[in-house]
């Protein structure tokens, strides 16, 4: 309804109609929006990226002969092995800790909440290599570890000079430095559910098991895998500084080989070429898992 007294318009009539009318389309030309600075940036960064390629194809100081013949080197496979053994042993043994941390932080214990708390701010706390050199000398502090009862009498007991070896307080260090962040990748995650999930459950009789397994932890996936993949491949990345421990992961045992024969360059490109190929496989099979628990929302 108008608001004035004046009549409404007719705009199919008149001469403003009219001209309209008299508008052939059809003889407009279309011209595109352009962008000149869009193409300036991409012919800059593209002249960088060829010139980047070219020095790193024909500078000698590369040395690709070198890289060829150490990159398949039996010692440097084995190196590889040993750390995909620490990334292995490190993200099961830590997620499956954090996993425990976490939702001791939800129940409504608060002792338990604060225990899961304390151990948390304290290994996001301390640096990781202090960690490991920490567990490295466990047997400079306890000699032995019995096992009976509490405050009691021991029943049995293990020398830690052999029970903890490098490997074992290299794993023992990253699995316990990981579930300090796994706990809390968890924790966000299962907080993102609705609760109104357990609500309904809950109505429908559902074991509180079941709730967290079939209903729950499903849902919290979607939240929990992108943080979850980056802390893998942080702790892959990370197996290297257990180098000060003299173990023959990957970065170690480039170091000792190009302390051998000063080749460094070709050497440190051995290892960064092995930690791109293994880190882009880590990321590819992340992209699966993230499809897999999507199916539900993404369509």
């Amino acid at each position: 309804m108008s608001l004035t007294s004046d009549p409404p318009l007719d705009r199919t009539s008149g001469p403003q109609a009219e001209a309209a009318s008299a508008i052939d389309y059809g003889a407009l030309t279309v011209v595109p929006v352009r962008h000149p600075w869009r193409w300036a940036a991409v012919v800059a960064t593209a002249v960088l990226l060829a010139q980047f390629l070219h020095g790193l194809v024909t500078n000698p100081g590369w040395e690709w002969d070198v890289f060829a013949r150490f990159f398949t080197a039996e010692t440097i496979l084995k190196a590889v092995w040993i750390t995909l053994q620490l990334t292995f042993y490190g993200t099961v043994l830590g997620f499956a800790l954090g996993i425990v941390l976490a939702f001791m932080r939800l129940s409504a214990s608060p002792f338990l909440g604060a225990v899961a708390y304390a151990y948390i701010w304290a290994f996001r706390s301390i640096p990781l290599i202090v960690q490991l050199l920490f567990w490295f000398n466990l047997a400079y502090l306890y000699k032995e570890l019995q096992f009976g009862i509490p405050f009691g009498p021991g029943f049995f007991s293990f020398d830690t000079m052999n029970l903890v070896g490098a490997m074992s307080a290299a794993v023992l260090g990253l699995a316990l430095h990981q579930a300090a962040y796994a706990a809390e990748i968890v924790r966000g995650g299962v907080l993102a559910v609705d609760s109104g999930q357990l609500e309904a459950a809950a109505a429908l009789g559902i074991p509180r098991y079941r709730q967290l397994w079939r209903i729950v932890l499903p849902q919290a996936m979607r939240s929990i895998l992108p943080n979850a993949a980056n802390e893998i491949i942080s702790l892959f990345k990370g197996t290297s500084i257990v180098s000060v421990m003299a173990i023959g992961e990957l970065f170690y045992q480039v170091q000792v080989v190009y302390g051998r024969n000063g080749r460094v360059v070709p050497l440190l490109m051995v290892a960064t070429v092995w930690y791109i190929l293994l880190t882009t496989v880590l990321s590819v099979l992340q992209h699966y898992v993230e499809r897999h628990y999507a199916k539900g929302a993404a369509r």
